[in-house]
């Protein structure tokens, strides 16, 4: 055993937001593929289920009453309403992962981003993820066909509203191409797992250092 052994490391939330279409799920998608370490939290909403999507992978979908209890009980580490439904962080999975070591990814708006970072400051990094251009953002979410004419152009009436919010997040990336932009989000989350404050144990390690062992 080595005294390096003594340094543990508390995880980290990693929250990326963009307007609709700007690429957080793709990337989100490639960055759970390429880091064990890293996991997805499943949160809870009140919006229908699309085709595809899984109860408990890829949302907790849930009706109205019970989200409102779950606020009311104190079970979600953010909430918000988007377009219409709720959606919501469930606090106690997160926070176990967190003290095992392991970093949570969220896929959350500003406003989720907000109460978070009034919960969780310190375990929290968040990354904002511009389009190229206001075009590129509405052909992106015209070429997904998930949504009708009408809801594309709602959330395209939002975006500029999301964007402002730009200011309140700790990193900004272009998502020009979504390889590039996954490899800046990987070197932000390297980065951010050797600050000082992450690592337990690390006063101890270093007295070690400092009496010769």
């Amino acid at each position: 055993m080595t005294n390096d052994t003594m340094i543990t490391r508390r995880g980290l939330m990693l929250v990326l937001s963009s307007p609709s279409g700007a690429g957080k799920t793709s990337i989100s998608r490639a960055l759970l593929e390429q880091d064990d370490a890293l996991t997805l939290s499943v949160s809870a909403t009140t919006r229908a289920r699309r085709p595809g999507e899984v109860h408990g992978r890829d949302y907790l979908f849930v009706d109205p009453e019970e989200f409102t209890l779950m606020i009311n009980r104190r079970e979600l580490l953010e909430h918000a309403k988007v377009f219409g439904n709720y959606y919501g962080t469930p606090r106690q999975q997160v926070e176990q992962t967190l003290a095992e070591g392991s970093d949570v990814l969220f896929d959350i708006d500003w406003q989720g981003t907000q109460q978070m970072a009034d919960q969780a400051r310190a375990d929290l990094v968040s990354v904002f993820i511009l389009p190229p251009s206001t075009a590129e953002l509405e052909r992106r979410l015209r070429s997904r066909a998930q949504d009708s004419p009408a809801v594309v152009a709602e959330r395209m009436s939002k975006a500029a509203d999301e964007i402002s919010h730009y200011r309140e997040y700790d990193y900004i990336i272009v998502n020009h191409k979504i390889s590039d932009s996954v490899a800046q989000v990987r070197a932000i989350l390297a980065a951010e797992r050797l600050r000082r404050d992450r690592q337990l144990g690390l006063t101890d390690f270093v007295k070690y250092l400092r009496q010769g062992y």
